[in-house]
């Protein structure tokens, strides 16, 4: 049988508009769906309209036009202690003047649940990130770490419809970072819950979300799984703002179906696939991943279609190799390769063949 509330969304942005000075909207429009039970992250850069969006949601902010609804019931009008929505902050926002047990039984007095339960609740959360011994502490007796998963133990607490998070990861040093990526995502995935996540941080996006909806310029330039966004990027903003990636400014020749040829800068000529250019003569950036240029296999056979390059600079990295070419008149191309017992060791100055699969060359608009 199908869920009906998962064919309308749980979440729904329908035309949101949000302006502060009421003539520079900072959300432009916006019609968005968040399933239930979904991870879905707000990516952009700052200024880009992501946390505008998770404030209206959370109703901290009111949007100009438009409707937001939760399990199908409008929001605009209902304050934030009443909408049912769990909230972890970048701070953590934990009252420094309570024990870890009273910043957690907090959220449930509020709602005038009796001791008994605030106790069952304040424990099985606790249990939940792992952090059920140190109820009786301060939150200044924690690590950074520590005082996450307690933001996150009380976002929880009461069993909220859907838990925002803003930038929740972002004072963390990098390698608990990762770790508290894959302690959310795992968490998410035992309970069910429904998450909207904000972050400017790409690899925290793609480690963790069902879908992304990246943002710029106060609209989602694209919506889509993690794989999609970074394997089949709709335009030139999402293909350099989603990973490392490779650009190539050239004139599209000629159009047949997906298949384009492009004339680059310097004269040469490459196959690419076109994404949202659509007639000979058209400027655009042709996309490529490091990681997808070959030196050597089948792509150097005879027939092959490659492109001229010159060493400028080979990077160690541990696992990876990272070169950086001068390619059709770019001295900014990079090749990543793994770093293997019988890998080729290219030195600067060095020139060769590069090439790549058609299909992962994407001529797009030009910035």
């Amino acid at each position: 049988m199908t869920d009906p509330t998962r064919e309308r969304g749980f979440v729904v942005f329908d035309h949101v508009q949000k302006s502060y000075d009421g003539q520079t909207l900072v959300v432009k429009d916006l019609n968005l769906d968040i399933a239930k039970g979904e991870f879905l992250t707000m990516l952009g850069p700052s200024g880009s309209g992501k946390t505008t969006c998770l404030m209206m949601l959370a109703g901290f902010e009111t949007a100009t036009q438009g409707e937001i609804r939760l399990d199908g019931r409008p929001i605009n009008q209902v304050p934030p202690h009443k909408r049912g929505i769990g909230m972890v902050f970048q701070s953590y926002a934990l009252f420094p003047h309570m024990t870890v047990g009273e910043n957690l039984a907090f959220p449930l007095e509020v709602r005038g649940m009796s001791k008994a339960d605030r106790e069952q609740r304040i424990i099985r959360a606790l249990d939940m990130v792992q952090m059920g011994k140190f109820a009786n502490r301060r939150p200044s007796q924690l690590s950074g770490g520590q005082q996450q998963r307690i933001a996150l133990a009380r976002a929880l607490v009461f069993d909220p419809k859907l838990v925002l998070m803003d930038e929740p990861l972002g004072a963390l040093d990098k390698q608990l970072r990762e770790h508290m990526q894959f302690e959310i995502k795992h968490l998410h995935e035992r309970l069910g819950i429904t998450v909207v996540y904000v972050t400017h941080d790409q690899g925290e996006a793609l480690t963790m979300s069902d879908r992304i909806a990246v943002f710029n310029d106060g609209r989602i330039q694209q919506l889509a799984p993690p794989s999609a966004l970074y394997e089949r990027p709709e335009n030139s903003f999402v293909a350099g703002f989603i990973g490392e990636n490779n650009v190539l400014p050239g004139t599209l020749e000629r159009l047949d179906g997906e298949a384009a040829v492009v004339r680059l800068a310097d004269g040469s000529v490459i196959d690419a696939t076109a994404v949202n250019v659509r007639e000979a003569g058209q400027r655009t950036n042709v996309s490529v991943r490091p990681e997808r240029v070959e030196f050597k296999g089948e792509l150097m056979a005879p027939g092959g279609h490659t492109i001229e390059a010159e060493v400028l600079e080979v990077i160690y990295m541990g696992d990876i190799l990272r070169t950086r070419m001068r390619v059709a008149g770019s001295d900014n191309f990079v090749m990543k390769c793994r770093n293997t017992m019988d890998q080729v060791r290219l030195t600067p100055g060095q020139k060769l063949r590069i090439g790549w699969h058609k299909q992962d060359a994407r001529a797009l608009d030009p910035v």
